[in-house]
Parts: structure tokens; C-alpha cells; sequence
């Protein structure tokens, strides 16, 4: 009886092909967005439908947002709605770590978080029912789950474009053999994703 408790608690724990994913786009030069947190530099580059993300977004079950990636979702909800027809595009629960107050955007399933990433985990884990877990950006809140010994892939697309300086995309160190490159797919002109399993 221990040891079927045991093999379940570690079937909680892992998640059975439950992976914890940052899929973000960057300039050429390593950067995700501006010095002002803007994105206008990406949507020049291709079509979101005619790339992975559907397929992606699919398959996840929670996602975790950094307090500059929602306020840039609240700055920009005109842009947001003209491209799906509501202020939020998710309907997944979703986790914004800030240690500040931020507006609620309605009818989202928000949930306002700081702290240590492995405490939050846990409950995101449980939430997204087998699916995976989607960090959104920035580049620091996925340095801190890939820190935790918690990050299991990074999914990059790469535009064609410099940006010279702004946001980093992900500001740690990882040296070999730490990431082991899985697939390599040119998305139209504009763009190629590199999908890296974390080790």
C-alpha cells in the first residue's frame, strides 16, 4: 500500500508527459521585447495560425505571466480584441507573478502570485489536469522555473529582425550540454522556431 502512495505521489509530481514549456519569440539579437515593452516589432513577421502555436496552445493546461507581459495585454487590449474578439485570449488559469497590484482584466481566470515559482508550480501542476504548463514571458520568470531544476523545454521563434537592446530572452546562464536542440522548422520569411529540451 506505501508503495503504491509512493508511485502515485510521483506521478503528481512529474506529471505523465506533462512538460513545463516557455515558447516565446525574439529578435535575432535576443530580445522578446523594447526597453518599453513593446511587441510591434512581431507582428510584421508571420501569422500565429500558420505556425505551431495552435497545436501548442492545445496541448496546455495553465500558464504563468510575468507582471510586464499582462500590463502590455492591458495596454494593448484594443489590439487583443481585433485578433480574437475578447481582452483576453486564454481560457486556461493562468498565474501573474508581481509583487505589485494590478488590474483584473474581466472575465479571465486570474490568479496573483510572488513568491518562490516552486510553491506556485505545485498548484499549476494540478491545475492544468495533464496538460502543460506554458510560461508566458518575460525571460526572468522563465530563468526562475528553469533555476528551480523546473523548465522542460524552450520553444523559440526567431525573427528576422535586430532590435539593438530592450528585454532579454532569457537572462541566465546554461551552458552545454544543458540543452539539447530537438527540432529545427522554418516558419514562411520571417521566422524559424528551435525547440531545446531542457536537461
Amino acid at each position: 500500500m506505501e508503495r503504491k502512495l509512493l508511485l502515485v505521489q510521483l506521478l503528481m509530481n512529474k506529471g505523465e508527459g506533462m512538460k513545463t514549456q516557455y515558447f516565446a519569440a525574439t529578435s535575432l539579437d535576443g530580445f522578446i521585447a523594447t526597453e518599453d515593452n513593446s511587441l510591434d516589432w512581431l507582428f510584421p513577421l508571420g501569422d500565429l495560425n500558420h505556425s505551431s502555436y495552435p497545436e501548442f496552445i492545445a496541448n496546455v493546461g495553465a500558464l504563468a505571466m510575468g507582471s510586464a507581459t499582462y500590463e502590455w495585454m492591458i495596454r494593448n487590449a484594443e489590439k487583443v480584441v481585433a485578433e480574437v474578439g475578447s481582452p483576453w485570449p486564454y481560457t486556461q488559469p493562468t498565474w501573474i507573478f508581481s509583487s505589485r497590484t494590478l488590474p483584473r482584466i474581466e472575465g479571465a481566470d486570474l490568479r496573483f502570485v510572488k513568491g518562490d515559482v516552486r510553491d506556485i508550480h505545485a498548484e499549476m501542476r494540478t491545475a492544468a489536469r495533464g496538460k502543460n504548463i506554458w510560461i508566458v514571458g518575460g525571460g526572468d520568470l522563465a530563468g526562475q522555473f528553469y533555476d528551480a531544476g523546473l523548465l522542460d523545454e524552450l520553444i523559440i521563434q526567431i525573427g528576422s529582425v535586430t532590435l539593438g537592446k530592450g528585454k532579454p530572452l532569457f537572462p541566465r546562464q546554461v551552458l552545454s550540454p544543458n540543452l539539447c536542440l530537438m527540432s529545427v522548422q522554418q516558419l514562411g520569411s520571417g521566422m524559424v522556431e528551435l525547440r531545446y529540451e531542457v536537461r
